[in-house]
């Protein structure tokens, strides 16, 4: 059977994959996201690549010439959104392998990953860190048609002191080797701030703490301080760009949402004053608490540092254990993965962790719909199925909302009213 619902929507699709601007879907289930209700019958319209109606089958006509996709048994439900990923990374470039990966190389992984991570049903996602504005190139060339991939809000490279986890601390000193990002002082931040806005990109990322994959700090030490972030966030909000804080450590975490940072990052070890802060504050917390799995289990075959499995080990329980006392007290919580520390396309896997650790499935799903929407400042755009909303549609077999696993298992995507999935 799933094998002739998908040829069927390839075969009614074919037409509608090279013009994707306007025409109609059919759903036996929609889940509405807002609601967390499941709706039956179901009918999508859309135009420009933006919906126009949604509505009972019954009482939603389709324009006459317009093609009507009937996606059988499949339930339909907006296309994800991944707050944080790292689509020019690659987790077997972790370590000393990562120096042998140039710019250009680099971006063409991108270009893969891309891809990848779309065909996984993954329409939007947000890019924090990439060198050289590998990602701002991504971005551009995927609005402008020439590659797949989802939608992009990018960081280039990200802030951070000498010898932190921005900087690169492979090599020895005769090399004379400083990251992109390393800004020491708050003026040297403000100008770095400013260069990274020249340079295209649509946020910034800084590095309050240290890191796990990174060689010589400590993930729980802070690195930059109060007086540099607030520098940085103010320069950064003046801009127009938002702030995403890679913060493990306890009073890194507390001083990035004080500087009025939008998100922080892991949050790995916040306390019951870091959580009081946030929802104070407004401020996101995007808990990546799937890669955990990967990094103990395969991290070392993938080359990485002895270290960072060590690091891994220290912060990786505590992570999930004040993932669900911040869920519990309310947090605002978006869905980021880290994609790229382990294999993109398999993002889905973090939905199954997010329940495990107290969210039920519906608001680990909105998470990643509604309220990375909301952190992106695209809440009117995407994460849901709503017209004025891009027609980014995808459809899995199954209820998510009783099974969050069936969305590892994406069988249909649609993107701004193309279908990408399944391909001709």
């Amino acid at each position: 059977m799933k094998r002739f619902i998908l040829v069927s929507i390839l075969a009614l699709a074919a037409g509608q994959a090279v013009a994707g601007q306007g025409g109609a879907v059919h759903c036996t289930k929609l889940l509405d996201v807002r609601s967390g209700h499941m709706l039956s019958d179901q009918t999508i319209l859309f135009s420009g690549g933006v919906i126009t109606a949604v509505g009972p089958s019954a009482s939603t006509q389709v324009p006459a010439g317009e093609q009507l996709l009937d996606l059988g048994k499949l339930t339909c439900l907006p296309g994800l959104i991944d707050a944080h990923v790292h689509l020019t990374g690659d987790p077997h470039n972790s370590g000393y392998a990562g120096l042998g990966v140039s710019v250009p190389r680099a971006t063409i992984i991108g270009v893969r990953n891309a891809r990848v991570t779309l065909l996984a049903g993954f329409t939007t996602v947000r890019n924090v860190g990439a060198e050289a504005f590998e990602d701002v190139a991504l971005r551009d060339a995927i609005a402008a048609g020439e590659i797949d991939g989802p939608r992009m809000q990018v960081s280039g490279p990200p802030l951070g002191i000498t010898g932190g986890h921005a900087d690169d601390n492979l090599l020895p000193w005769e090399y004379h080797v400083t990251a992109q990002g390393v800004a020491d002082g708050p003026w040297a931040a403000r100008t770095k701030v400013r260069e990274n806005a020249k340079y295209g990109v649509d946020l910034i990322k800084i590095m309050a703490s240290g890191g796990v994959m990174s060689k010589g700090d400590q993930p729980g030490a802070e690195q930059y301080s109060l007086e540099d972030m607030r520098a940085l966030v103010t320069e950064a909000h003046e801009l127009g760009r938002k702030v995403a804080a890679h913060a493990h450590g306890t009073q890194a975490i507390k001083d990035a949402i004080l500087a009025g940072v939008d998100s922080v990052e892991h949050a790995s070890l916040i306390d019951d004053e870091g959580i009081r802060l946030a929802k104070a504050h407004g401020t996101y917390l995007v808990f990546d608490i799937y890669n955990d799995d990967y990094i103990l289990q395969q991290g070392l075959a993938a080359g990485m540092l002895q270290e960072t499995i060590d690091k891994e080990k220290t912060i990786g329980r505590a992570q999930r254990e004040n993932f669900r006392r911040a869920h519990a007290a309310g947090s605002l919580m978006a869905f980021g993965t880290d994609a790229g520390v382990y294999p993109h396309g398999d993002n889905a896997r973090q939905f199954a962790k997010m329940v495990q650790w107290g969210m039920t499935p519906i608001e680990a799903i909105q998470a990643a719909t509604l309220e990375s929407a909301k952190l992106m400042g695209w809440q009117q755009k995407v994460g849901a199925l709503e017209p004025g909303f891009y027609a980014d549609i995808i459809a899995v077999e199954g209820d998510p909302t009783a099974d969050v696993h069936t969305l590892e298992h994406v069988a249909f995507v649609m993107q701004g009213g193309q279908v990408k999935k399944p391909e001709k």
